[in-house]
């Protein structure tokens, strides 16, 4: 890298906010002709990164990661919301603008092998953003290549080379030289080691930070593995169907974490410790689809702390879940895409594949105790159910054994003195947070 470039990077500040994000949503098939009812892949995100820092993002497979980071460089139109970048809103910029602002914000991706263009060289993939903005003259570009080659740990010979002709590892340093090509300030790190082995993680890792430290690079880590991120990153968003639902300092957060999700998630970590004794949360069910999420807090369908009503707090663990997979059938039944003779069926009032619901119930109460009143919810939103009437099944539960998680989004809580914040009901004053999270088991 060039004596220049390098002086440069020295004076940058770090602790100023560089990015900035304020109720982003990035939405899919939004208002379709067929299909009006769009995948809310980011739903309403707020949060900031500082300039030299390391922000992590991680969550299940599905939650909005990746798009989230292609939306913050512009690869991903926002459906709202703002984006600013040292106080620009980069979503309401196009054309040249759009163009000249792309110099500041790059991106790693994931697979260093389908990300790399085969039918090029090495010199010709890292020296393509200069072309495109048309930096200095040919040798001036040429000689930049093979800077950010040995910059990145790669030989001058290798040039010439094609992407089939190196290891993965190498491979991913040609998508963090041609990332570094611009001097760009923002990068947005999309799983940049999660297809390499260990070891050559750890020479990827070491790098990253070796080039945030001599250029004063601000990363947002996108990455499954808990691990890497509790040792590469400054603070960690943690992310559930389109949501930001803890952020605050890494260390903190590992070692303390407020969020039930948060909780869930760290409790999958491996011990290294075979003997160890480890209380791992088993969420129950999958993610609810992104195109219909639920209407209060987006972990509500499969959080073990949920808020009960008030007359339920006494009831017993296994009667609470019975019920809220009872609720959780009926409402992907009313997803589920049912056929024209299905409709037809219905219509007469024959029985279809969806009328099951004696067995479903059996499975579910079969072994359980119920009291007279909560056997007569459940006896009542079954009969609605037979008369091919779900909606009115799901009204019937939902107005029993419904709660604050079910009908209300909550707010972001401030919950520790370096401003962490948590997304859920349970900071409110009004509830009583439990000491400590009961796993549900599997059904």
């Amino acid at each position: 890298m060039s004596e220049q470039v390098q002086q440069e990077s020295v004076g940058v500040a770090t602790g100023e906010t560089l990015v900035e994000v304020n109720g982003l949503k990035t939405y899919y098939d939004d208002g379709g002709i067929v299909d009006s009812n769009p995948v809310k892949a980011v739903d309403g995100v707020d949060f900031e990164i500082k300039r030299g820092e390391t922000l992590g993002l991680v969550g299940e497979s599905g939650c909005g990661k990746t798009t989230l980071g292609r939306t913050l460089i512009q690869l991903e139109k926002s459906t709202a919301g703002e984006v600013l970048f040292d106080g620009t809103d980069v979503t309401e910029l196009s054309g040249k603008e759009l163009k000249d602002w792309r110099r500041n914000s790059q991106m790693v991706f994931q697979d260093p092998e389908s990300s790399l263009n085969d039918r090029m060289t090495v010199g010709e993939i890292v020296r393509e953003p200069l072309d495109v903005h048309d930096w200095n003259t040919p040798e001036e570009r040429r000689e930049r290549v093979r800077e950010l080659l040995d910059v990145v740990g790669l030989q001058p010979q290798h040039y010439y080379r094609y992407p089939h002709q190196f290891s993965g590892g190498q491979r991913q340093r040609i998508g963090i030289a041609r990332a570094l090509a611009l001097e760009p300030e923002f990068v947005v790190l999309d799983e940049p080691v999660s297809a390499l082995d260990v070891s050559v993680q750890a020479q990827i890792l070491n790098l990253l930070e070796d080039l945030q430290d001599e250029f004063g690079l601000t990363y947002l880590f996108i990455a499954h593995d808990l691990s890497v991120v509790r040792h590469i990153c400054d603070r960690v968003a943690v992310m559930y169907l389109g949501n930001v639902m803890e952020l605050g300092d890494a260390e903190e957060l590992f070692e303390n974490p407020k969020n039930p999700y948060t909780h869930s998630l760290l409790s999958a970590i491996p011990e290294p410790d075979p003997t160890a004794n480890k209380d791992r949360i088993t969420l129950r069910g999958t993610p609810p689809s992104p195109r219909d999420p639920p209407k209060g807090c987006p972990f509500t369908t499969r959080c073990p702390m949920k808020i009960r009503p008030e007359k339920y707090q006494d009831m017993d663990s296994d009667t609470w879940v019975a019920i809220e997979v009872f609720r959780e059938v009926l409402r992907e039944r009313s997803r589920a895409e049912k056929s024209l003779t299905e409709q037809a069926k219905e219509l007469l009032g024959m029985e279809t594949r969806f009328s099951d619901i004696g067995e479903i119930k059996q499975e579910l109460f079969g072994d359980i105790d119920l009291s007279s009143e909560v056997e007569r919810h459940i006896d009542e939103a079954a009969d609605r159910v037979e008369e091919n009437n779900e909606e009115e099944a799901r009204r019937v539960l939902r107005e029993e054994f419904g709660s604050v998680c079910d009908f209300e989004k909550p707010d972001d809580h401030v919950v520790s003195d370096t401003g962490r914040v948590s997304h859920c009901h349970r900071h409110k004053s009004e509830y009583t947070e439990p000491d400590e999270f009961v796993p549900y088991t599997e059904r």
